[in-house]
């Protein structure tokens, strides 16, 4: 893939993004006050609370390199499209494999808010893994050998 300049700021605008939103949401707003309580909200023992807060704070800052690693797009590596492309759809997960009850309990402990980073980094990673892969098939369409169809 041939980072465009459009496609490149976009990348790495919503890379920083990204990167504070999930730090905030796996550092301000998860604890394990609110893991309890979701899973209380699930009806599941909370004695376990600790390894799966462990669990989930892991993932986050899995999630928090690999949009990191979305800011050296920058520097027009090619290398970069797949890991940048897998981190942001594997975030877009997100929406679908954090359970209900987290969300519930973040909301009943900060309000909207509470949520908020969670929306905005798995629903921006949906958005931007489309972006990215448009802009892929859009590349693959040179109109000259080597050169990228402009955005």
């Amino acid at each position: 893939m041939l980072w465009t300049p459009k496609i490149r700021l976009v990348t790495v605008l919503c890379s920083i993004v990204f990167v504070l939103g999930t730090a905030l949401q796996n550092y301000a707003i998860i604890d394990l006050d609110l893991i309890e309580a979701s899973m209380r909200l699930k009806g599941a023992d909370t004695a376990e609370s600790p390894t799966y807060l462990g669990a989930l704070r892991l993932v986050g800052d899995v999630f928090i390199v690999g949009n990191a690693l979305g800011l050296l797009v920058w520097f027009r590596w090619r290398w970069l499209f797949w890991p940048v492309l897998a981190f942001n759809v594997g975030q877009a997960f997100g929406v679908f494999v954090v359970p209900f009850e987290v969300h519930r309990a973040a909301i009943d402990e900060h309000g909207w808010p509470g949520v908020l980073p969670s929306l905005v980094t798995d629903g921006g990673a949906v958005i931007l893994s489309i972006a990215l892969i448009v802009a892929y098939v859009r590349s693959r369409r040179l109109t000259r050998t080597g050169d990228p169809v402009r955005l």
